[in-house]
This record gives C-alpha cells, structure tokens and sequence, in this order.
C-alpha cells in the first residue's frame, strides 16, 4: 500500500520528492498533493499558537490585500501578503476570526472581523478601513455560552450576523450594527448539535449557514436564524475522505463554481465539496506537502478562501493553520494558490 502511495505522490508532484514519508492518509483516499506558495512568519515570539485565517483584498486594487491570523495565547496577527506582520492587536486568546465587507460605521464603509476570546468568553469585535488598511478594536461582547469555540461571519442584504458555537454543541446567532457607543448585538437564534463544535462558515450567496460536529460531520443550516429547521447531514467522518477532527470550513467561488472545503485535521487533508442546486457534492480532498523552501501542512485547523484575485495569487488563494513550521516548535499558516489546487483535483474551470 505505501508502494502505490509513493508512485502516486510522486506523479502528483511531477517527480518532485516530499519530505513525509509515512503520510497520515494512508488508510484513506490518497489525495492530491498541492505545495504553498507563501507562509506567514512572526519574528517577535517564538511560540505563536496559531489556529485561524480570514483573508481580505481590496476588489479594485487585490495587490492591496492583508490576512488575519489569530494567536490562542496573544491576540490578533494583520499579516501583509508576503507573510510578514503588518498589525498586532495583544487581545488574549482567540480562536476562530472572520470577516465581512460592506459594513457601514458613521457613513463609512468598513470591515467587520469579529473573534471569539475563550479567555473572556466572548467575541472580539474589531474594524479594519479599506481605505488606511489599518485595524482597530471596535469593543467585546460576551457570549453567555461559556467558552466560545468557534465562530464565523455573514451577511444577507445589509443585515450582517455573527455566530459562535462552544463544545457542548450550542450554537447561537446575533446580529449585529453600528450603534452610537460601539457594536450593538442583538441575539436571533439559537441551535443545537450533540458534541463539540468549532468550524462554522456562512454560504451568503445560498443562504447557509454550515457547521462542523469535530468528531461526527459536517451540518447544514438556513442562514436565517428565525427559521426552525432540523440539521442536514452533508458529510460524516469516515476516515476514508474526512478524519476527525473535522475543523474549518470556508467557501471558494470559482467562476460559475461554488466548492464547500473543510480541513480534516486527523490526517492533515482538505475535502472538497462543490455546492450545487441545494446540494453538496464530493468532488476530491487534497494535502499540503513540503516544497524546495516551505515546508507542509500537518495537522491542520482553520482554513480561509478568498475567491478571485488576491495578492500574487490572480484566480484566488486558500490559508490554512500549520501546527509545525518546519522543525521547530513555531507554527504558522500557509497560502495556497487556488489554480493549483483546481489543476490537483481536476476541477472544471
């Protein structure tokens, strides 16, 4: 079996060797094998415990583009495209960040990125400006959930929403807006899964609300907090395709294409589902694996898509959390060329 997945890697990387001898996918589907093309580093603190990326570039300038990583000890990285550390917020222990564009603060146009905090148990409101490109914080919002787990962000219309769940399987939905002392939250919803959550993501475009049961699966919602609804399953852990723990889930619009991607963090793999008509198909997963000058992608947590250019990256990227950068104890996260993860798994322009 190690024989054939060695043939197999090796002509998914067009004779280039990687540096993972035994990989962790061996009992599973082998994937395609993609390599980053840029990793972030902080050369202030040895031990950044990195955990979640949320991308955003400028729509008529994408060159003018930063992502967010959260620090589980420190606070909040704004890193520049290359890499490099553009802004620091020292806001404690975060976990999951996500954002959305088009929020409206005193007339002006902002970006909300929001944190959940499982020091404070709460989420972390901050706002980015387009325009300086600079973040700020905005104010914290308790959760009354206990530990707040994971957390994402969506819109429908002009109404933006803000979700957390925890690791008893709650999850709970607010609104949110621009009040006149700050972040103004107002609860909307409420559901219930049976285990530990953390990787949620909104499909604005469909209206979906998707939310990843670590050990169990993937979950479906509507958006809209206000309509009861049971949950759809839309993938179980099968250790064939999906390893738990299932952890971030993002969406990546490619062209006429829409693709639901979770990271599997049991075997360091990304499946691959391409949303269609109400549905979500398996289309492929894919790893991460080591280049000439980055290394790969193990044990991987949150994962980011930015659809369209971004950056060096003209057709879209992916970010996902390295647990180990290389040798040492340093972690990271790695940017992934979309048009390389396409050309991996085959997927129609």
């Amino acid at each position: 079996m190690r024989i054939v997945l060695a043939a197999v890697a090796a002509t998914m990387l067009a004779g280039c060797a990687t540096t993972m001898p035994n990989p962790p996918w061996a009992l599973g589907e082998a994937p395609a094998l993609v390599r980053a093309r840029v990793e972030t580093l902080v050369t202030t603190d040895p031990t950044v415990d990195a955990d979640d990326p949320a991308f955003w570039a400028d729509p008529a300038d994408p060159l003018r583009a930063v992502m967010f990583g959260t620090d589980k000890t420190d606070g909040l990285y704004v890193h520049n495209m290359d890499g490099g550390v553009r802004q620091f917020l020292p806001s404690g222990p975060l976990n999951n960040v996500d954002l959305r564009t088009g929020f409206m603060v005193d007339g002006r146009e902002q970006v909300l990125v929001a944190a959940t905090n499982d020091g404070k148990l709460g989420i972390n409101l901050y706002l980015f400006d387009p325009t300086t490109m600079q973040t700020r914080d905005w104010g914290f919002v308790a959760t009354d959930m206990g530990e707040p787990y994971g957390s994402c962000v969506g819109r429908s219309g002009d109404t933006f929403y803000v979700v957390a769940n925890n690791k008893l399987g709650d999850i709970k939905q607010w609104t949110v807006r621009a009040g006149a002392n700050g972040p103004e939250l107002t609860l909307r919803g409420s559901r219930k899964l049976s285990s530990q959550l953390e990787g949620c993501v909104s499909d604005d475009v469909n209206g979906t609300l998707y939310v990843g049961e670590e050990d169990v699966g993937i979950w479906r919602f509507p958006l809209d907090p206000t309509v009861a609804a049971e949950p759809k399953s839309v993938a179980r852990i099968d250790r064939q395709r999906i390893t738990d723990d299932v952890e971030g889930l993002t969406i990546m619009q490619d062209g006429d294409a829409r693709y639901l991607i979770a990271s599997s963090q049991g075997d360091s793999t990304f499946a691959v589902f391409r949303i269609t008509g109400g549905t979500e198909t398996y289309v492929g997963r894919f790893a991460v694996v080591d280049g000439d000058t980055i290394d790969g992608v193990t044990e991987t947590d949150g994962v980011d898509a930015w659809s369209g250019p971004i950056g060096p990256f003209p057709e879209g990227a992916l970010a996902m959390h390295d647990d180990r950068d290389g040798t040492g104890p340093q972690q990271n996260f790695k940017m992934v060329d979309w048009r390389d993860v396409r050309a991996a798994l085959k997927l129609p322009r």
